[in-house]
């Protein structure tokens, strides 16, 4: 190189000699530049998804969890009262059996009505069994008699004990005398 050349070199912009530097490695450093930024670029993508995927999952638990909580407070509402209604149900008995013994006395039979009805809007409601035909789902047998003729077979002939349901959802099964 001639001192003119190195002069004439010299004297260029320095801009100039960069961008030439920069075009002629321009072919070698930027594929493995591309490169990595496609593999982070992939890297990323893979993490976001893996990111996605956990918090998917995770609201999904949280769901299922606040569902099944509230169902379960529901499930407490409705049939909280449950023990207490099994508690109270000799004494309705109870009152049952006096109103047949002593007659229909006017006091005993308002304070009867008065209980059956309080218990009614808390979601007791008395099983009807008589005449009705046997379902081992809501009775529970306790003798069996000959039937007088075949339409009887397999009837409830009469009750021993009254079944009562506690918001739709059998409380007590019925004890009740079929006809075989």
């Amino acid at each position: 190189m001639s001192n003119k050349d190195k002069h004439s070199k010299e004297t260029e912009p320095i801009e100039e000699q960069v961008a030439e530097v920069e075009q002629s490695a321009e072919p070698d450093t930027n594929e493995p530049a591309e490169a990595t930024e496609t593999e982070k670029v992939q890297e990323m993508g893979e993490k976001l998804a893996e990111l996605n995927d956990k918090y998917l999952r995770l609201y999904s638990e949280y769901e299922n969890y606040r569902k099944r909580t509230n169902q379960e407070k529901a499930d407490l509402l409705i049939n909280g009262s449950r023990d207490m209604m099994k508690a109270i149900l000799p004494v309705i008995d109870d009152f049952e059996r006096a109103l047949s013994a002593l007659g229909e006395e006017e006091g005993i039979l308002l304070i009867y009505n008065k209980m059956i009805k309080i218990l009614e809007q808390k979601g007791l409601k008395a099983m009807e069994a008589k005449g009705e035909k046997f379902d081992e789902n809501l009775h529970e047998a306790v003798t069996q008699i000959p039937a007088t003729d075949a339409d009887q077979k397999g009837l409830v002939m009469d009750v021993v004990e009254k079944g009562y349901y506690l918001n739709d959802k059998v409380l007590r099964y019925a004890k009740v005398v079929v006809a075989c």
